[in-house]
């Protein structure tokens, strides 16, 4: 990259404060510094609802219309709706976007009042409101050139005090205009808060139907939707879709067949109704691998983990389950999807990159993170290339590359929430008309230098902020400025760099990591699942399905819902207890022994859906000298849900009461598996030859010990 790119990577570390339409609001007070006083909200919101053409080429009109709505408790007379363009002319910095949007009241850089080009608003009585249109020449704008032009639309009355306002942009680009393209690779995620549980349960003719949590994908994967509209909007736009092969395998079993839990969290299959996304998921599916046909996919590593949070202090075992689960969803998107997906991307959360998450992002298998572009300072972490900060590939050594992302545009992207319908016109424009404005002067502040340009939406993009990403980027193509990229192309010749530690996480994304006591749940729920796979017939569906929730148990997802993943993570450990518990022994308390060899019935239940293998039973004697288990253990076996009772042999000596211990044992390490149960053996009717033996027995150990004793003391000094 150039030196004067790298000027513009600097550039792009701006705090963004967003000045919603209809009042002043107030910028972060820096450290030690004394906030200024809030001003006074005004008596009237005044809301932009349309603004055309987006983009001003040539000579012609603009026109705007928009709303004004008396917030005060008093009627408001004789005001009227004027418009102001900035008074230095185009921003020349994305610095100075930033100021304007940050004003909170009427200044000279705000401009005159535009003379003649005002409606009057007629008198609004408290909490009503009105639609205003304006109708503005170019050719009397006075904009001189190429550049986004600070745009203040206010409320006054005729005796000048300001009685509301609203700010935006007005991007001028004239026809024949020849500024350097910038190369922008736009991000497209399809990603969820999981749903799918590690519950599963059997049918009658051998099925395996999952079990979902909830039965909110549903709607997100049927008409209308948010995943559903997601995939319509990015079908035939040169966008880089993200997935998280989750979604794929949550979608692919909906589509087959699958239950809903009544109470989620449930350890009970048996309380879970059928599901009724089907039609829904195979919808979406067919529609999604059309969408990505031919385009450039990305697979996310399985269920999208925090690897801020895992970095943080996670067991280093569940490294090793989320790279294989990461090598496994892959191959799900790749035959799914019908495409070659990229895999080895990783995606902290807001894009916080530091030695850790890096360290664990090589760990799981990703030479690739994408990280903010911010400079030093609140993300505790920077990206140092040639000395500064920059928006493009930056070689960390290790084999690792970090791909920074515009952090400017990637804070107006997640903090924009615009509602559906008419309700969400005004933040729409908004965000379109800002989005405008940041790439046409990035451009304008290198006018000649090429550079490439990643936008990164949030996770669970809005449907309203995904159809204005790609309306402002078509209008920035077609205008001239902007030039669709591909991924890999931002990867290019990265330069060497390094990671710089500075001092430590912001305090918002650390308050929304996992707590470590969740992470060391989920390992704790790791090892315990081994154990339970090698009692099981078949352990593969079982393995599988707990593996991927113990995946999702640490997704992304979870961020800004503690109580979500708390209770997540809780269903997948009483499913594991329940599994692990629906094997033990039956209780009993007296079985008669008569003779001197018998059985003893033991009751081993077996809860699990499928048959029981890999257990044997041991049984100890307290009085083995009276009566001892002949055989060392049994193999235990029992057909799914049904009671196996086990007979051990036992060899009997004396007649009397005699307590047996039995204990269960996974046969591959010889591991204890639950309770032991403790119950007693009467033992009867012993033949007087084997109840003489035994006495004999120990008359001659009592004679041994006797003899042993005056051999020693004769051997003893003084003897």
């Amino acid at each position: 990259m150039t030196a004067g790119a790298r000027a513009y990577g600097r550039t792009i570390a701006v705090a963004v404060v967003l000045l919603l339409p209809g009042g002043p609001a107030t910028a972060a007070t820096p450290a030690g510094a004394t906030a200024a006083p809030a001003p006074r909200p005004y008596p009237l919101t005044v809301a932009l609802r349309s603004l055309g053409p987006a983009v001003i080429r040539h000579d012609g009109d603009i026109r705007i219309s928009g709303t004004v709505t008396n917030t005060s408790g008093r009627r408001i007379t004789g005001a009227h709706i004027g418009v102001r363009i900035g008074a230095a002319g185009s921003a020349d910095t994305r610095g100075a976007l930033a100021e304007h949007a940050a004003r909170t009241t009427l200044t000279r850089a705000d401009g005159p009042e535009l003379a003649d080009r005002t409606a009057r608003l007629a008198p609004l009585d408290a909490h009503a409101g009105r639609r205003f249109d304006l109708t503005l020449p170019v050719s009397g704008l006075g904009l001189d050139g190429a550049g986004a032009y600070p745009l203040t639309v206010t409320a006054t009355r005729a005796d000048g005090p300001v009685l509301g306002l609203t700010r935006g942009y007005l991007p001028v680009y004239p026809d024949g205009t020849d500024l350097e393209r910038l190369r922008t690779t736009v991000l497209w995620p399809l990603t969820d808060v999981p749903h799918m549980e590690a519950l599963t349960r059997r049918t009658g003719d051998g099925r395996v139907l999952p079990v979902f949590r909830d039965d909110a994908l549903t709607a997100a994967f049927g008409p209308g939707g948010r995943l559903r509209r997601l995939v319509e909007l990015g079908a035939d736009q040169p966008v880089t879709w993200a997935v998280d092969p989750d979604l794929i395998v949550q979608a692919q079993a909906m589509a087959r067949g699958y239950r809903v839990a009544r109470t989620p969290g449930s350890s009970d299959p048996q309380e879970a109704g059928p599901g009724k996304g089907g039609k829904a998921a195979a919808g979406w599916l067919a529609a999604l691998r059309k969408a990505v046909r031919g385009r450039d996919v990305i697979a996310l590593p399985y269920a999208d983990p925090d690897l801020a949070s895992l970095a943080r202090g996670a067991d280093p075992a569940l490294a090793a389950l989320l790279r294989r689960a990461s090598a496994t969803g892959t191959a799900v998107v790749n035959r799914g999807l019908s495409v070659r997906a990229r895999d080895g991307v990783a995606w902290p959360a807001a894009g916080m990159l530091d030695a850790g998450v890096a360290g664990y992002a090589h760990r799981l298998g990703l030479d690739t993170v994408l990280a903010s572009g911010e400079g030093p300072g609140p993300y505790g972490a920077a990206l140092v290339a040639g000395g500064a900060t920059d928006d493009g590939a930056v070689a960390l050594g290790h084999g690792t590359t970090a791909l920074t992302y515009d952090a400017t545009l990637a804070s107006l992207l997640f903090r924009s929430h615009p509602a559906a319908g008419a309700a969400g016109e005004p933040a729409r424009l908004a965000l379109r008309q800002r989005l405008l404005a940041e790439t046409l002067t990035a451009v304008r502040e290198l006018p000649y230098a090429a550079r490439d340009l990643v936008l990164v939406p949030p996770r669970r993009m809005p449907v309203g902020v995904a159809r204005t990403l790609l309306s402002a980027l078509a209008e920035g193509q077609e205008a001239g400025w902007l030039e669709p990229s591909r991924f890999e192309v931002g990867l290019r010749d990265p330069e060497a760099g390094e990671l710089r530690d500075a001092g430590g996480r912001p305090a918002g994304l650390r308050e929304s990591e996992l707590p470590p006591e969740r992470l060391a749940a989920v390992a704790r729920d790791r090892r315990r699942l081994r154990a339970l796979a090698k009692v099981l017939s078949d352990a593969r569906a079982t393995v599988a399905s707990v593996r991927a929730a113990l995946a999702r148990s640490v997704s992304t997802g979870w961020r800004g819902d503690a109580a979500g993943a708390r209770a997540y993570q809780e269903g997948v450990a009483r499913y594991l207890t329940a599994s692990i518990a629906s094997v033990r022994l039956v209780p009993k308390s007296t079985v008669v022994v008569a003779g001197g060899s018998a059985t003893i019935p033991v009751t081993v239940a077996n809860g699990l859906q499928q048959d029981l293998t890999g257990v044997e039973l041991r049984v100890l004697s307290s009085r083995p000298e009276r009566a001892r288990a002949v055989d060392r253990a049994v193999d235990v076996r029992a057909s799914r849900a049904v009671s196996r009772t086990v007979r051990v042999r036992v060899s009997a000596h004396a007649n009397g009461p005699v307590r047996l211990t039995a204990q269960l044992y996974t046969s591959a390490d010889g591991r204890p598996w639950g309770a032991p149960m403790t119950f007693t053996a009467d033992v009867r009717s012993v033949p007087s030859g084997a109840v003489a033996f035994v006495a004999g027995g120990v008359g001659l150990i009592a004679l041994a010990a006797a003899l042993r004793l005056r051999s020693a003391r004769r051997r003893a000094p003084g003897g």
